[in-house]
């Protein structure tokens, strides 16, 4: 069991483990307790009743939060020519063809979120293994492996996330930082909630959305009311 220091400690014992928070509590909590040196990220768990083992019920996608996380983006973008040259001017890190993939095949990473046109994906396939564990690999259903590569790198630069349902149905979102404005965090879980009700699978059985909780960094978990799917910026719960 890993120990926890002092500041953990004190602020876990402001935290009512068995109270359920509405969305609103749970930020401003999340926001007085971080106490780091650095600007803590607040990131949302969000556990579903899926069975991930079935195709259908397997969670994932993408959403562009309303304001963003507050982290900068790396982007990385496989293209030739015209479309290179577009990256390029749309504010991407990284851009380049084969010796980008020479590169990345020699184990250096350095980015956070890669784009692919969709003729470049022959090459980029054979980083699968490498890129696939990182999560960083371009996806045509989550809009990575697109002609238009401008579009997402301003999106994934303005602070557009992925969410995916692990084995245990269990999706990690980061919500922005502990230091961004209360409304701003309710705002972005709002989007998120909204979303992840949007793509419930016809076959889910049972409760869907069954436990949500709100943690900064360094700081404790703090359980939200799932109940909760609408008018997000509620004071208290009734």
């Amino acid at each position: 069991m890993a120990k926890h220091g002092k500041n953990y400690k004190g602020a876990a014992e402001k935290v009512d483990s068995t109270k359920l928070y509405t969305p609103k509590e749970a930020m401003e909590l999340a926001k007085e307790l971080s106490s780091a040196k650095f600007d803590e990220t607040v990131e949302v768990a969000v556990r579903l009743g899926v069975d991930t083992r079935k195709a259908d019920q397997n969670i994932r996608g993408s959403i562009s939060l309303p304001h963003g996380t507050g982290t900068t983006v790396r982007v990385a973008v496989f293209a030739e020519g015209a479309k290179a040259t577009e990256a390029e001017e749309a504010g991407a890190d990284i851009v380049g063809s084969d010796e980008l993939v020479a590169q990345i095949a020699a184990g250096n990473i350095e980015f956070d979120a890669a784009i692919a046109t969709p003729n470049m994906m022959g090459k980029v396939g054979r980083l699968g293994k490498i890129l696939g564990p990182r999560g960083l690999m371009p996806n045509p259903k989550l809009g990575t492996v697109t002609m238009d590569v401008a579009k997402m790198v301003a999106e994934l630069k303005a602070g557009r996330v992925e969410y995916r349902a692990d084995r245990y149905g269990i999706c990690h979102i980061p919500m922005g930082k502990a230091s961004f404005e209360l409304e701003k965090l309710v705002e972005n879980y709002g989007a998120l909630m909204t979303e992840i009700l949007r793509v419930k699978p016809s076959t889910a059985k049972g409760r869907y959305v069954k436990s949500v909780t709100i943690t900064s960094t360094m700081g404790p978990g703090i359980k939200v009311d799932p109940a909760v799917v609408r008018n997000f910026m509620d004071a208290a719960a009734e």
